[in-house]
């Protein structure tokens, strides 16, 4: 923990990122480090948190962090969080509260009440497109709808269905090669 907090203190002098460390921690010894870059990089994923996942998923050559731990300066944000459950770190040390950072202008709970609200009225609408055709070959990037209003020439059910299998079909030959489970 006290080396994230330094790395928090770092990023504040160098100017390059709000007052975020993190360290990534496998076997006793420091795996991978990161440090807040958002305003350095002009990158709004450039937290922390991220960075040192990133490091480490590299460092391994894996995209599970299963058996490591994460230890950050602060509680860590709503995307941070997603990326701490996708590459199943298997426990998160915090010096900090949420609240402590919202205290000084890193407000995320917005996001946590955005999520909550329904798909379509949320500040930015989430609006599902299912398209008639699922081929890579087919798929002209020019074509895609700028409104909700297009009409799928398959039955939406249909096109869930044709959906929902390419993806159990990925899936499954994923685990397949690799031995491993998705979930």
């Amino acid at each position: 923990m006290e080396r994230a907090i330094q790395l928090a203190i770092e990023s504040v002098r160098s100017r390059q990122g709000g007052p975020f460390g993190a360290v990534i921690v496998k076997d006793g010894g420091i795996l991978a480090e990161g440090v807040n870059q958002v305003t350095g990089t002009n990158d709004p994923t450039a937290h922390a948190e991220v960075l040192a996942i990133r490091q480490a998923c590299r460092t391994l050559g894996l995209f599970e962090l299963k058996r490591c731990e994460l230890y950050t300066s602060c509680e860590p944000c709503p995307m941070c969080l997603g990326a701490i459950y996708w590459t199943r770190l298997s426990r998160v040390y915090y010096a900090s509260f949420a609240a402590d950072a919202s205290k000084v202008g890193f407000d995320d709970s917005f996001i946590y009440r955005e999520i909550a609200q329904p798909k379509t009225q949320r500040e930015i609408p989430m609006i599902q497109i299912i398209w008639s055709v699922f081929s890579r070959s087919r798929l002209d990037v020019g074509s895609i709808p700028k409104s909700s209003s297009v009409k799928s020439t398959l039955s939406s059910g249909e096109s869930l269905r044709i959906l929902r299998q390419s993806i159990t079909t990925t899936a499954t030959g994923w685990r397949r090669r690799n031995g491993a489970n998705l979930r």
